[in-house]
Parts: structure tokens; sequence; C-alpha cells
């Protein structure tokens, strides 16, 4: 069990039947009505709290009034993913190399909904894990995504790759992503903030790719650079 906060994750996590129960605060209005209806419409107990409990509870003054105690996170495994996705020839799955940074893990997570993105694979070892961080930074979007936890990226690129995935990794000396034909089943490698995608999985990868850039600066934030290939994996 762990506590998430903020208006727009608590209603996510309530829609997808994973919280047991919500504080919310006093004298609190608006959306909060919203949630204690679903709340009463799960038959989610909600407890009435002040200001300083629901800091104490979401370690955090940026709580918007409402904390809910959710489930442990419930991921995929990479076999059932695969399984999920046999028939869709244009399945896409984004795979997360050592992204630290929950925040920006939580950025990717909501981009990856609003741009249909079938699942987000990530390493269980040397990188950010799905918690209330991330469940905030993605507005509860990680609760409509499927997440696969792995202990190894190359053995699952190769399981992706006999499913008939296509992978692609994002590379500075890529092939700009405007000339690249995605068509098919897609997984695209992000790599880590600082060093990008690990040399064995660039090997490991059909296609390197990179973003054009227009100056001399050459590097966007990761959950940027995702969101940027999203748009063009969809167009």
């Amino acid at each position: 069990m762990k506590y998430i906060y903020g208006r727009g994750p608590v209603m996510e996590a309530i829609k997808n039947e994973e919280v047991e129960k919500v504080y919310v605060g006093k004298n609190a209005s608006g959306s909060i009505k919203k949630i204690l209806g679903m709340a009463r419409d799960a038959k989610v107990p909600t407890v009435t709290s002040d200001n300083e409990k629901l800091e104490e509870l979401a370690g955090t003054k940026n709580h918007q009034a409402v904390v809910a105690l959710v489930s442990d996170f419930e991921y995929i495994e990479l076999e059932d993913l695969i399984r999920k996705l046999e028939d869709k020839e244009d399945a896409r799955i984004f795979i997360l190399d050592k992204i630290e940074d929950p925040h920006n893990f939580g950025a990717i997570a909501r981009s990856c909904n609003f741009f249909g993105i079938d699942a987000i694979i990530f390493p269980n070892r040397r990188a950010a894990t799905v918690n209330d961080t991330v469940v905030k930074s993605s507005a509860g979007a990680i609760y409509d995504i499927d997440v696969c936890k792995v202990s190894n990226i190359s053995q699952s690129i190769d399981k992706l790759k006999e499913a008939g995935f296509w992978i692609y990794a994002t590379d500075l000396e890529g092939e700009d992503i405007r000339e690249c034909d995605f068509s098919g089943k897609a997984a695209v490698v992000i790599g880590n903030e600082g060093k990008g995608v690990s040399k064995n999985i660039l090997k490991n990868s059909d296609k390197t790719i990179t973003i054009p850039n227009f100056s001399d600066f050459d590097s966007l934030n990761a959950s940027v650079a995702a969101a940027i290939v999203m748009y063009e994996i969809r167009r």
C-alpha cells in the first residue's frame, strides 16, 4: 500500500479500482465533490482530515486537499503483454532504458496515454519505478496504460522481435524520424537522461532514429523527446 495525492491522480485511481481509502480536506470544494461522489459509487471509504494530516500522508503541501491510500501498482508480465498485442498490427510500445527521474517517467506515461501507446517497459534496477511522484506527474495516466517491469531490457527486446516488433532506439546519429516508416508493430527505446540508450541496446535495435535539431543545442529532456517521437509514429 502507498499514498498518492492530487485530484487528477486520485480520480484515475478510483476509476481503476486501485483505491482503499480517500482522505479529503475540511471545507474542500470544486472537483473534491466529484471525487467524493466517485468514491461513494465505488464503495471506497472517505475520511475528512485537516491540512496537517494531509501533508503528513502526502509528504508535501501540494496535495490539492485530497490523498488516497492505494494498492501496490499492478504490472503486466511481458509474456502477457505480447499475447495481448498479438493481433494488433500497429501495436506501439515505449521502452525506458534506465530513466531515473520519476517526473520524466510520469510525463512519458501521460504522453503515452494521450497518443494511444499500448505499453511501457522499463528495467527493475537503476531506474525510476512507479511511485507517488510518477502517479502525480502522469496526472494519473499511469493507471490507464500497461506497464511492464523486466529484469533485462535486451532479452525483452529479443522476445519482442520474435513477436514481430521492429525495435527503434533514439540516438544522435540515427535516421531522421521524419523519414522513417513506422508501419507495423513498433517498440521505441528512450535512453537515460544523461547517457542515452545503452550501447548493447543500440546494437540490438533494428534502427536508430533521431529528432532533427535546428540549433547547436543537441539534447532534449527525455520526456519531451519521447512525446515528439510518439507524435511522429502516430502521424
